[in-house]
């Protein structure tokens, strides 16, 4: 039996010298490797908005429930993606450095990590669910929302440990792979949502909950078909070297892992909070906010799946000592960022309400979503660049400093102007986003001075790696 090996893409040339030149030289590795996580992410995305168009004709209450569910659960999802990222730095380092052997050691104490952060993410969900009638939300919303609420905590588990084995492909440079292995689950999701939310095939129509099931079942048909790839497929055999258990590593990826779940928490946290600000505002300034939201999360998927192609890049650099090589990665990335978030800024300005109409069809929720895109839109540049700079940052390991960011941009700076603006003033879930829009363009200021001073202290002689 023949082990198929993937050798380190060739480092851009020495000879391109000029900015420019670096930064075209880049442009190439970092688009090959970004398009296929965007793929991934995008289908990881489609869920929630095939969730929306399927269930938009059951009513803004319903629509209601799951903008609800998504506003806590993006506290989650975020939480457990950084607490499993070390796993793809660590990966890249070794694999940067040539080092095989030392994979499966990272990816079984990933496992581990990410096993106890779901089932700690599901308790918290449980205690939430018994939270929501002292938020002040919709009631008719909190009749109908525990049983898809309770399906998609459930949904955590398998997202978590599926997540430490899309990590690795990921840093191995086989994104393809995880793209496609993301997409079975994406399709038992849609097939299982097409049999239960309008009851199919002789199964009874569960509407919300049905949709909550497929989601379920999705997350599960995802997480098997990549360990059993994993574990069985020839090309992975190089990396599925025997690994002890070791309690110091453990401690070394959660002591990384930590800081990093943080992070993502008090973003996802402050975007949950606004939600549930927005359901202040009634049920439907929040069935429009879900519409802008499924739309938006699509779009968005350029700048995070270019952050996490950075994050990669930086991380295989650094494993093999090419610091000099960070910041013409770093500015590729920023540059090709911006300039999507432009284009399609542009795009929710113009058509904001026709593609709200594309989901439901009463005018005065297409006219209130409409509003809502162009002030989400007039955030999507700042936004994307915060995003990016954030990969950097994540794959030197240079978590303290973005988290201190992240506290004082959302919860110090967007929350209380979302607050003000949306809330006291009275004008809805667009005056919540622009609230928020002032505490993203801080966190974007701050995190690209970061970046700047790391890679400079990087790039001295003699500097392993940055305090």
């Amino acid at each position: 039996m023949t082990t198929e090996t993937h050798p380190m893409p060739t480092p851009p040339s020495a000879q391109a010298r000029t900015i420019a030149g670096r930064m075209r030289a880049e442009l190439g590795p970092l688009v090959s490797l970004a398009v296929p996580l965007i793929g991934g992410l995008t289908t990881s995305t489609l869920p929630g908005l095939v969730d929306t168009y399927m269930l938009g004709g059951l009513g803004t209450t319903v629509l209601g429930a799951v903008s609800l569910t998504t506003s806590v659960l993006l506290i989650f999802y975020a939480g457990l993606y950084g607490c499993v990222g070390p796993v793809g730095i660590l990966v890249g380092n070794a694999y940067g450095a040539g080092q095989p052997g030392a994979v499966a050691g990272v990816i079984r104490h990933g496992l581990v990590m990410a096993l106890l952060a779901g089932l700690g993410s599901l308790a918290l969900m449980t205690v939430g669910l018994l939270l929501l009638p002292s938020l002040d939300q919709p009631p008719e919303v909190l009749a109908v929302i525990t049983p898809y609420w309770v399906a998609m905590s459930l949904a955590l588990i398998p997202y978590a440990l599926g997540l430490v084995f899309k990590q690795f492909y990921d840093a191995i440079d086989r994104p393809w792979l995880g793209f496609w292995l993301t997409l079975t689950a994406v399709l038992a999701n849609i097939g299982a949502n097409w049999v239960l939310i309008y009851g199919n095939l002789g199964f009874p129509a569960l509407g919300l909950a049905g949709a909550g099931i497929g989601s379920l079942i999705g997350q599960l048909v995802g997480l098997t078909v990549m360990a059993a790839y994993y574990r069985f497929a020839r090309s992975t055999a190089a990396y599925r070297t025997a690994a002890r258990w070791s309690l110091q590593i453990f401690r070394d990826q959660f002591r990384e892992g930590v800081p990093m779940g943080i992070q993502y928490v008090l973003e996802g946290g402050a975007v949950a909070v606004a939600g549930v600000m927005i359901g202040w505002l009634g049920t439907l300034e929040l069935a429009a906010a879900q519409i802008v939201d499924s739309v938006t999360s699509l779009l968005y998927m350029l700048p995070l799946g270019m952050a996490g192609a950075v994050t990669i890049r930086v991380a295989q650099a650094a494993g093999a000592g090419a610091h000099g090589r960070l910041p013409s990665i770093t500015y590729t990335a920023l540059a090709v960022v911006t300039v999507w978030m432009v284009s399609f800024t542009a795009l929710l300005l113009l058509a904001g309400e026709g593609i709200a109409a594309l989901f439901v069809t009463e005018p005065e929720l297409i006219a209130v979503a409409g509003t809502v895109f162009v002030t989400v839109g007039l955030m999507q540049v700042f936004d994307g660049v915060q995003s990016v700079s954030l990969g950097a940052l994540r794959g030197i390991l240079d978590n303290g400093w973005p988290t201190v960011v992240s506290l004082i941009g959302y919860w110090l700076i967007a929350l209380p102007a979302s607050y003000v603006i949306g809330v006291a003033l009275e004008t809805g879930a667009a005056g919540v986003w622009t609230g928020f829009a002032l505490g993203l363009v801080f966190a974007s200021v701050m995190l690209v001075v970061r970046i700047r001073r790391q890679f400079r202290r990087l790039a001295q002689p003699g500097t392993g790696s940055p305090v």
